[in-house]
């Protein structure tokens, strides 16, 4: 191992150990030693990211890209909000139901889904050579055999709703 000295320091450094960077710049430019003495400060001390200059380029880039905000909060949010809602109104309607008509229904099922995948009622869509399965016929099997499913119900009350509000003048 090649050691040197070093005429700023009394002790010898070997060259291949790890050592802090201050004292290797001391050992390949001595004279880098005067800005110690000249106390002057190191310009990376006058660079502290602090919470403040954080909060205010934050704030600023929020202002600039605000409409990324809006977008999360009218797509991500909203969505995710009104999915929990509309789940815990479809569980809410499923399980008023009595044991009766959810074996009625677990039945139904059963025989409008397959009616509905079968291959002359499915629907024909660009794209899909064997077609698609068909939502309505499901639906409206499942309502006519008395036993509708939630989406036909929220239509349904929907449709009186605009009914009785036709009567009352409210729209037209």
């Amino acid at each position: 191992m090649r050691t040197t000295a070093n005429t700023l320091m009394p002790f010898t450094i070997p060259i291949n150990t790890p050592r802090p960077f201050s004292q290797r710049i001391n050992q390949a430019f001595p004279q880098a030693d005067i800005f110690l003495i000249m106390k002057v400060k190191n310009v990376m001390q006058y660079y502290r990211p602090s919470k403040k200059r954080l909060l205010i380029v934050t704030g600023i880039s929020l202002l600039v890209g605000g409409c990324s905000i809006s977008d999360w909060y009218n797509g991500y949010y909203v969505d995710r909000s009104s999915w929990k809602s509309y789940q815990k109104d479809s569980d809410a309607y499923y399980d008023a139901e009595s044991p009766q008509m959810k074996e009625l229904r677990k039945k139904n099922q059963d025989y409008c889904l397959e009616l509905a995948n079968k291959p002359e009622n499915r629907l024909q869509e660009k794209g899909y050579p064997n077609g698609v399965w068909n939502q309505p016929l499901f639906g409206r099997c499942m309502e006519n055999r008395g036993t509708p499913t939630f989406q036909t119900y929220q239509s349904n009350r929907a449709k009186q709703r605009d009914a009785e509000r036709r009567a009352r003048g409210e729209i037209v």
